[in-house]
């Protein structure tokens, strides 16, 4: 496996939500707060994106040329990506500084993410990146309206998908050392299934009322779809490679 940052938003969508853990919202409040919470959904996947278009201009610094290794400039935006990340939750209900911490943290998410884009634009699979966003975007918006309307409870999943995350982690960082194309493949369809199933859990606790700020709930779905945006970018950059 080449060492790319899925592994970084792997390891920080550290989920382990209960019930008992948020501050339920009045029923009178619960539609206003699901309106701001896609508002500022749409607001950082477009931070992200132009995160990853600023980033592409800078990969020549974020890869060694001869080793074709990462450099200190990407670590160094991978860290700052995790203090912006501390920093929100912190923060998160002191406006401004919330919303400022929050699209800073969803544009260097972008920005760390341009190393493995430019590996797809360098083996001409560029077309990949955008059948994956576009299928991660459907996917994203069929769960949303089926986690809406289900009368199926998802929001007891969480102890069951933290403990898969934490497998999927762990296999990760095995691989970053063994190298196993095939599986990577594994990691990346199980990942795949997992954030489609944290969609699930994460909007009906938000529309449930179960989340202690839009932000927070922003943050959680903003993840969900990165996640499950890269899952499937290593799956079909697996269909389509042809070496």
């Amino acid at each position: 496996m080449k060492f790319s940052s899925n592994d970084f938003k792997n390891s920080y969508v550290n989920k382990t939500y209960t019930n008992e853990a948020y501050n339920s919202h009045s029923i009178e409040n619960i539609n206003v707060f699901v309106k701001k919470t896609y508002q500022l959904l749409a607001g950082s996947l477009i931070a992200g994106a132009v995160g990853a278009y600023v980033g592409m201009g800078f990969v020549s610094n974020m890869i060694n040329p001869v080793t074709g290794g990462l450099t200190f400039t990407y670590w160094g935006a991978v860290i700052l990506e995790f203090i912006l990340l501390f920093g929100l939750f912190a923060a998160k209900d002191k406006t401004p500084l919330n919303l400022v911490l929050l699209f800073a943290f969803t544009f260097m998410t972008g920005f760390t993410l341009a190393p493995t884009l430019a590996v797809f634009v360098a083996r001409n699979m560029g077309y990949v990146i955008g059948e994956a966003f576009g299928l991660t975007a459907v996917a994203f918006g069929a769960l949303t309206i089926f986690a809406m309307n289900t009368k199926k409870d998802f929001t007891t999943m969480g102890k069951m998908l933290f403990i898969t995350l934490i497998v999927l982690i762990v296999a990760s960082i095995a691989n970053i050392f063994l190298h196993l194309p095939m599986l990577q493949l594994i990691i990346a369809s199980v990942g795949a299934v997992l954030f489609s199933m944290f969609i699930l859990f994460d909007t009906q606790n938000i529309i449930r009322g179960n989340v202690s700020s839009e932000i927070e709930a922003a943050v959680a779905l903003y993840l969900d779809f990165l996640n499950l945006f890269i899952s499937l970018l290593q799956i079909l950059g697996f269909l389509n490679n042809e070496e």
